[in-house]
């Protein structure tokens, strides 16, 4: 076993920096996925809306269980080497995860059945080794630290380099696609500059951090017992049962909101150049309320924290429905609704990282891959519906590319935009006030007790 770093001893900045950079990188392929994939497959692949939206649901849904598979996969190895229990994980899959982010982007000669084909087995593939990268890169910080302030440090370092990265996709990719003739090529070397850039910054990751506390071999359970315990423990971890159920929410909502603005934009407010500026307004506006939530959870705590940036958020999206009918409104609204999601996104990691000592508390058992896997499960769901429900709606609505929408397309367009996430934003006020128990003050006494027993 490797030693773990002695007290008092600081993990260094450029680690830091370095460790977030990986999710910069990690945002850089995947963002581009979230949020311009489905514009893509409707208006250059010629995919019906529907099937599009499709595509999304299935390979999503095999994305959850691949995290699952990756996060077993973690906590079983035996035969660890000198790079570590996570690392290598990284280094392997850095470069076929970048070469699937260019492939998922272009468009090859086939008839409408082979590019359908073609859009499940490319972003199946894509997610299936996005999973073997991400799994491992967020559940390494146990074996980084075992101090629970570097633990913050590093969850805050990832989440500032994981807006960085969706801050440079949402303002940079569609100027590149749009500096060519053609759409179609403008899409693959947008989606290559991305990936080039964020294998560049995973790899950066990868060679600076270091994994200070492995589990030796002797210390390793059977592969089945591992799982058999781990699953019965997370079934009976109500706070995190109730962080996946908001999640599918939240993160479906956001996402939703991420695909659909470039409609939005083209079709309601008739200038797609509207997206890059309102990306770097609405997500620099998530940055400023990053810099508000450790001031709203010292005063109000994390869950009164997190249950008003759901009210910020719905009461934004909704009040937009009404009011955002030009550009600068949309943008004054997406600012507002942006920074309520600072506050959700924010904490999320930090409630997880709660939820796994409330478990390793109420069971006995503390398996951090496997609950970490079993959020991001959920988090695929969202991501899933966030795919599959715009696609629906726009089907519905009689969404044509490329040309001037009806009135009922556009007032579906509008209700993803604004109702979709206003009404899960909501949904996310309700559940987190009524199902999670879980405060500061029982967290506290919980990690008392945890030190007793340990």
């Amino acid at each position: 076993m490797q030693k773990e770093r002695k007290n008092g001893e600081k993990i260094s900045l450029k680690e830091k920096i370095s460790y977030g950079l990986g999710d910069t990188g990690n945002n850089f392929l995947f963002d581009m996925g979230q949020i311009y994939l489905l514009k893509f497959y409707t208006d250059s692949l010629g995919l019906p809306a529907a099937t599009a939206g499709l595509v999304f649901l299935v390979t999503k849904i095999w994305d959850g269980f691949a995290d699952l598979a990756v996060g077993a996969w973690i906590d079983n190895r035996r035969n660890i080497g000198m790079r570590g229990k996570f690392r290598p994980f990284m280094l392997y899959s850095a470069i076929p995860l970048a070469l699937m982010t260019i492939v998922s982007f272009t468009t090859p000669d086939f008839r409408l059945t082979g590019k359908i084909v073609w859009a499940f087995a490319t972003y199946m593939a894509f997610g299936t080794i996005y999973s073997i990268f991400n799994i491992p890169y967020g559940s390494m910080i146990p074996a980084m630290t075992r101090d629970a302030v570097e633990r913050s440090d590093l969850a805050s370092f990832r989440w500032a380099g994981a807006n960085t990265g969706l801050l440079i996709t949402t303002v940079g990719f569609m100027p590149i696609v749009m500096a060519f003739d053609s759409m179609q090529t403008g899409y693959v070397v947008a989606a290559a500059v991305f990936a080039v850039a964020g294998l560049a910054l995973q790899y950066t990751c990868y060679a600076n951090v270091k994994e200070r506390y492995v589990q030796s071999f002797a210390e390793l359970k059977k592969p089945a017992k591992v799982m058999k315990t781990g699953f019965a423990a997370i079934f009976r971890n109500a706070p995190l049962l109730t962080l996946c159920l908001v999640n599918l929410f939240t993160f479906s909502a956001f996402n939703v909101k991420l695909a659909v603005q470039i409609y939005y934009c083209q079709y309601s407010l008739h200038d797609i150049s509207i997206v890059p500026y309102m990306g770097f307004f609405g997500i620099g506006c998530v940055f400023v309320g990053v810099a508000f939530v450790p001031l709203f959870v010292r005063r109000f705590g994390k869950k009164m924290t997190y249950i008003m940036g759901a009210v910020i958020w719905a009461a934004a999206d909704l009040a937009a429905w009404f009011i955002a009918n030009d550009a600068i409104s949309f943008i004054i609204f997406a600012c507002i609704a942006f920074f309520g999601t600072s506050f959700i996104n924010t904490l999320n990691w930090a409630l997880v990282s709660d939820a796994v000592e409330y478990g390793e508390w109420k069971t006995g058992n503390r398996s951090e891959g496997l609950v970490y896997s079993f959020f991001t499960f959920f988090r695929k769901l969202s991501q899933a519906l966030a795919g599959f429900i715009p696609g629906v709606v726009l089907a519905f609505v009689g969404y044509v590319p490329n040309v001037e929408q009806t009135e009922t397309a556009l007032k579906g367009i509008k209700g993803l935009m604004f109702i979709y996430p206003g009404i899960l934003a909501l949904a996310t006020w309700i559940v987190m006030a009524l199902c999670y128990k879980l405060n500061d003050a029982r967290y506290a006494e919980i990690v008392e007790e945890l030190k007793k027993k340990q």
